[in-house]
């Protein structure tokens, strides 16, 4: 029965773009306040980046990987698909010391940690949970309209940043879940579906880029793509046979190293980026 319904998961979670695109905009309702993006006026031409990787760590390879940080040497993660959703905590490279699931039909998302709380997404429930952050115990739940998918917090601007799927990013206070306003993400005046995980780094945002190898790193004030970053072959092709996607970034505190995952893969790496060849 569980390799029946993680089949069906995966039908649900990798469906047609175009479908769950068309399903984001129609779910938006009004738009959010302060909608900036879609000037192309001064847009750079993105750098080029790879990763270079530093170390490989072990990944359970049943984790549908949607959101992923580490703060004080503390690794959290959420995983999705209907009746399998958790989110876990616990030591760089070790096994996860607390876990809590998501009741069905809850689809688990992006994560991210502000102070002494975790905020954990999910797909098209249109609930974000807030969880005690030791425990993960369960706080409360807010409402909101559309669909989640990657979160992260910009510490120096206490604001939350949201991915829905489309090429907007919506800023959310980190306190009750209200929007606060949004950017459209353009690489060199394109806009930029399927942003996905997120990871907020200064004033820089890095975002998986679903069905690709691709992470970005955006400007949140213009919607800029600065630079594309070549993610792939991490795994050999026996490897990648049995995974999903790449989904997976954190950063790793006063280094210039980040954590990149995905769906289901058994490794993760640790990993700088620097300039393609």
């Amino acid at each position: 029965m569980g390799t029946v319904r993680r089949v069906l998961n995966r039908v649900i979670s990798t469906g047609a773009v175009a479908l769950t695109v068309m399903t984001v905009v129609a779910a938006c309702g009004q738009p959010p306040k302060q909608h900036s993006g879609g000037n192309t006026a001064g847009a750079p031409r993105p750098e080029r980046l790879r990763v270079e990787v530093v170390d490989v760590l072990p990944h359970d390879p049943e984790a549908f990987t949607q959101g992923l940080e580490l703060v004080d040497d503390t690794l959290y993660e959420g995983t999705g698909l209907v009746g399998e959703s958790t989110l876990r905590a616990g030591p760089l490279g070790g096994e996860p010391t607390t876990v809590v699931s998501l009741p069905a039909p809850l689809f688990g998302e992006g994560i991210t940690v502000v102070d002494d709380r975790v905020w954990q997404l999910t797909w098209r429930d249109g609930i974000a949970i807030e969880r005690d952050r030791t425990t993960l115990a369960e706080l409360r739940r807010v409402h909101y309209e559309g669909e989640g998918w990657g979160l992260c917090h910009q510490d120096e601007r206490d604001r939350l940043v949201m991915s829905d799927g489309t090429a907007t990013l919506t800023f959310r206070d980190p306190d009750d879940f209200s929007v606060l306003g949004a950017v459209q993400v353009t690489d060199t005046g394109d806009p930029v579906v399927n942003l996905n995980e997120l990871e907020c780094v200064g004033d820089d945002v890095y975002a998986n880029v679903w069905h690709t190898d691709d992470i970005l790193r955006i400007d949140p004030d213009t919607g800029f793509v600065t630079a594309r970053i070549d993610a792939s072959d991490l795994l050999t092709p026996e490897e990648a046979a049995d995974a999903d996607v790449l989904n997976g970034i954190a950063a790793l505190d006063g280094s210039d190293h980040f954590l990149v995952t995905g769906k289901l893969w058994p490794k993760m790496f640790t990993v700088r980026f620097v300039p393609t060849d």
